[in-house]
């Protein structure tokens, strides 16, 4: 494959440590001494709309905290929220090597909360990277449904032969791959870069 123009980024699970996934939502159980049962059930009747735009970061909170007094601050439990994000330095690696290359259209099709996606975007400097934010905050459709692919495929106006989707959960790239898009699973930064080279895109090493 040739004619590849565009990449398509997952960014949790991807470029970056995922943002508020289970695991952190674990963490801040035992940190704040949250009921757990009680927590994870506001969490998942917020989740929808949290990451669809139409539930802002601190109404989701009044939601899942603070609907009662706590012995924490507000600002204590968010900055515990932001700080959950850490870089894959070695995929950023190849993100820059392709960037450098200036051949291919790259931006991000991930499921996120406005706030934290903002929060995201300007700590690890993403518009170093990326040209757009597909973002489910911003479409108001979250992967996998259909619906997000095809935006992001209509508003770039690319075919989809000429798209790689990168994701490190099946079940989203399966829409992609229905549409016709070329579907990359991540498990690592050589291995995707493997795959990268097997649809003729090759990073350009920067600085080599």
């Amino acid at each position: 494959m040739g004619n590849i123009s565009a990449l398509f980024w997952d960014i949790g699970g991807v470029v970056l440590s995922n943002g508020w996934d289970a695991s952190a939502r674990a963490e801040a159980v035992r940190r704040f001494s949250l009921d757990p049962v009680d927590f994870d059930e506001r969490h998942r009747r917020a989740e929808d709309e949290f990451e669809t735009g139409k539930l802002s970061l601190e109404a989701y909170l009044d939601r899942t905290v603070f609907f009662r007094d706590r012995p924490f601050a507000r600002e204590q439990f968010k900055n515990f929220v932001f700080a959950q994000s850490r870089e894959n330095k070695e995929t950023r690696v190849v993100l820059d090597e392709l960037t450098a290359t200036h051949r291919y259209f790259l931006a991000t099709l991930n499921n996120e909360s406005e706030e934290l996606n903002g929060y995201r975007i300007h700590q690890f400097d993403l518009t170093r990277n990326f040209a757009a934010f597909f973002t489910s905050c911003y479409l108001r459709v979250r992967k996998p449904k259909p619906l997000i692919y095809q935006l992001a495929l209509g508003i770039t106006q690319r075919g989809p032969e000429e798209c790689i989707f990168i994701d490190d959960r099946p079940a989203n790239l399966e829409p992609a791959k229905a549409l016709g898009m070329t579907t990359i699973l991540f498990r690592s930064a050589a291995e995707l870069r493997a795959s990268l080279a097997e649809s003729g895109v090759r990073p350009a090493f920067v600085g080599g």
